[in-house]
């Protein structure tokens, strides 16, 4: 069974004396998980933490490689989303994906989000209760926007693999974004600049 990079950040966390949720963590976990430059994210997709779905479900959180349909026209796109998947659409689902925003604006959006949690405590039942109409209802979840993303079914190339809502923070942070045509930082400005 390969090693955890989930368990090892936890174990590190645990070790420097964070608490999960905290600010304290926030910061911790950025600085640290952003220190990881090359992650290999077809490895990560193996990660035993990780739990594969045949079809993800609602309020839950994902990773999977993706090559979108009609990509040649579009702007910009991410080929490895981290989604928190909202509800079923024509051809597959519609989900947010968190890479973007950038990781301060992810985890202010993932903590606005966490009071829609069917649970304030993490475990593998948690769910994050939304659906459309109530992310476009709710001004305070603006961040939405440039992160709800049509994605269809056979446009995914890998396994799509769930991340248990304990290390949601931890996903949140990783430099996992694989944006195409634009670098990351333009497609944070263009998302900030829509919120």
């Amino acid at each position: 069974m390969p090693d955890s990079l989930f368990q090892t950040l936890t174990a590190e966390a645990n070790s420097a004396g964070i608490t999960r949720r905290t600010i304290q963590a926030r910061d911790w976990f950025i600085k640290r998980v952003r220190s990881i430059t090359n992650v290999n994210r077809r490895q990560l997709l193996k990660d035993p933490v990780l739990i594969t779905k045949n079809r993800p479900l609602p309020g839950k959180m994902f990773m999977f490689v993706y090559d979108p349909k009609g990509k040649a026209e579009l702007p910009y796109y991410d080929k490895f989303p981290l989604i928190l998947m909202v509800g079923p659409a024509e051809g597959g689902f519609y989900g947010l994906n968190l890479h973007y925003l950038n990781p301060f604006m992810r985890a202010k959006f993932l903590d606005k989000l966490m009071q829609y949690a069917s649970s304030k405590e993490l475990n593998e039942n948690t769910k994050i209760r939304m659906s459309y109409q109530m992310l476009t209802a709710a001004s305070k979840l603006k961040e939405f926007g440039p992160c709800f993303k049509h994605y269809l079914k056979d446009h995914i190339r890998s396994t799509i693999e769930m991340v248990p809502a304990t290390e949601w923070d931890i996903a949140c942070f990783m430099p996992l974004e694989q944006f195409t045509k634009k670098d990351k930082n333009f497609v944070w400005k263009e998302s900030k600049s829509m919120i």
